[in-house]
């Protein structure tokens, strides 16, 4: 028997990408789960390929506070208390620094930093009583800030300080706390990525084909939580540079500027 079951699992941004996958497979778990998105169509069609089992479905937009408040108070309506919340919704962006608006790097920053912080405060008496999970989904550009993506990168530092200094805080509590970073993987997060203006790019530079799946990775981030561990880097890139940065960070800086420019140009 799966020890997700009857559990009650909260994934943000669940509408499609990896927090599709993760609905779908705690499903097919035995989990009760609950997500939130901002496009109520594809939330819908979500439910509607999935008739007669325990989904909560609910509009939202993790950067705005009431949002996150709303759609937790929902879920605890609904299911009676969270054992586990994802904090998966997040936005990318490709410009670079000289280039990029100042809202556009507020906008990835509300939503990636500010939506993990206010789901997390709402949900967190609930998942500390049942010495549950929390996860947030961040990326290996919260270890090595990436060309084109500085705002990306700035907000997913920020989210894994910030699980840090609550895995820290709740360290004797039984609560685990957990940060994940998926590395490249196919989703749908680069074709909405804002360009230099805030305005989503509606295309995608990488090879899509070539990259994890985002089923896989669903699979390996509920491994994780199954194993209460405290982080976990997907993919072999990833891991390197992870690895690159920490210890050799000079030469890092080189090899992460030939990877993303070519002739000088931003290509990825």
């Amino acid at each position: 028997m799966s020890i997700f079951r009857n559990k009650v699992v909260v994934i943000t941004g669940g509408s499609e990408g990896i927090g599709k996958a993760l609905v779908d497979a705690f499903l097919e778990l035995g989990a009760k789960v609950a997500t939130c998105g901002r496009n109520y169509d594809k939330l819908y069609h979500l439910q509607s390929i999935h008739p007669g089992r325990p989904l909560l479905i609910q509009t939202a937009d993790v950067s705005k506070e009431q949002d996150c408040s709303h759609f937790i108070d929902t879920v605890i309506q609904s299911f009676g208390t969270i054992d586990i919340l994802i904090n998966n919704a997040g936005i990318s962006m490709r410009s670079l620094v000289a280039d990029v608006s100042l809202d556009a790097i507020k906008t990835v920053m509300d939503i990636n930093f500010w939506g993990t912080v206010c789901c997390t405060k709402f949900a967190l008496p609930y998942v500390i009583q049942n010495k549950g999970t929390i996860v947030g989904v961040s990326s290996v550009a919260g270890y090595r800030g990436l060309p084109g993506r500085s705002g990306y990168s700035a907000s997913k530092f920020a989210v894994n300080g910030w699980l840090e200094s609550l895995r820290t805080e709740l360290l004797e509590s039984g609560t685990n706390i957990m940060w994940v970073c998926p590395g490249f993987t196919s989703s749908n997060i680069r074709n909405v990525a804002l360009n230099q203006k805030g305005e989503a790019q509606g295309e995608s530079k990488m090879d899509e084909v070539s990259l994890m799946s985002s089923a896989e990775c669903a699979n390996h981030i509920i491994e994780a939580i199954a194993k209460r561990k405290r982080t976990l880097v997907l993919t072999a890139t990833g891991k390197q540079a992870v690895f690159m940065n920490r210890f050799f960070p000079s030469w890092a800086d080189k090899l992460v500027r030939k990877f993303y420019f070519k002739n000088g140009e931003l290509v990825k």
